[in-house]
């Protein structure tokens, strides 16, 4: 049985290293399926097994009209307008700019925690934020240097700050869920369930055409999202926000782009230099920062 530090450290690194490492799985997937059609399989599959993790275990799957309202609020921010407009983002922008953009989510997730949840912001976890966001901004100086203020590059830079605040957002219903007693994974289930209609209903909305990429490297990247990228990494991290809260949590997400920069060196070529090793360097500063216990 692990201790309480272990347990929410495992919580805290399997996120970090699952999402890490789907933005190299990511690249399979782009091709002749539209993004959005991609995304719905995915959490479609993902609630599906979910659902029949619940019934192997016993977990009950009987919730209340307001708790179904909960939770569908906690899956339409979470896995349907947040994942929509990140696409929408990289479209317009690089996907350097998106990854610096989604680590100020630790910003909104304190900001919205204070405002919403009356919860106390710690100086040391805003402070290991800006680090977090210094080192992030230096890893992807190159992306930074190359944007231009032109429409569409602001028009990517407020879509991917609306995702941003989306995903926060989602953060906070579920860490409210979870303190009104809802369980983590049956949330999860459901939310990823009405997650998969809105982005099914958005597809169809705008046209996209419903077809299926039977490649191998498509459907084994398929899977990886789906069993370690959606269902391990999503109930790992919303457990672990409902145990330290959404801010703290939400450094997580800062770290991703450590894990995606030293895997991308290894298998795309990515050029590792000295502003690389600054930038991983301030995030695991920031981290230990953040998440470090205060002196007795």
């Amino acid at each position: 049985m692990l201790k309480p530090r272990q347990r929410q450290a495992l919580l805290f690194g399997l996120p970090v290293l699952i999402w890490g490492s789907t933005w190299y799985a990511i690249t399979f997937q782009l091709g002749s399926v539209d993004p959005l059609i991609s995304v719905a399989y995915r959490f479609w599959v993902s609630c599906l097994l979910l659902f029949g993790f619940c019934l192997l275990t016993k977990r009950t799957l009987k919730f209340s009209l307001n708790q179904h309202l909960r939770i569908s609020l906690q899956g339409a921010l979470l896995f349907g307008f947040n994942y929509w407009l990140v696409y929408q983002a990289e479209e317009l922008i690089n996907s350097g700019l998106v990854a610096i953009g989604f680590s100020t989510i630790i910003f909104f997730n304190l900001i919205f925690g204070a405002l919403l949840l009356k919860q106390k912001v710690e100086s040391k976890v805003i402070g290991g934020a800006f680090l977090g966001l210094i080192g992030t901004s230096i890893i992807f100086w190159n992306e930074i240097s190359q944007f231009e203020a032109t429409d569409d590059g602001i028009i990517g830079i407020v879509l991917c700050v609306v995702s941003v605040m989306i995903a926060s957002l989602g953060n906070i219903t579920s860490a409210k869920n979870s303190s009104l007693k809802i369980p983590v994974v049956q949330a999860t289930a459901f939310g990823m369930m009405y997650g998969a209609i809105i982005m099914t209903i958005l597809a169809i909305v705008l046209d996209k055409p419903l077809v299926l990429d039977t490649s191998l490297g498509y459907l084994l990247s398929m899977g990886y999202l789906i069993v370690f990228g959606s269902i391990i990494a999503f109930v790992a991290y919303l457990t672990l926000i409902s145990e330290i809260g959404p801010g703290k949590a939400a450094y997580s997400i800062v770290l991703v782009p450590l894990v995606a920069v030293t895997i991308s060196t290894f298998l795309e070529g990515f050029q590792f230099t000295f502003y690389t090793a600054l930038g991983m360097l301030f995030l695991v500063s920031g981290n230990f920062f953040a998440l470090s216990k205060k002196a007795k």
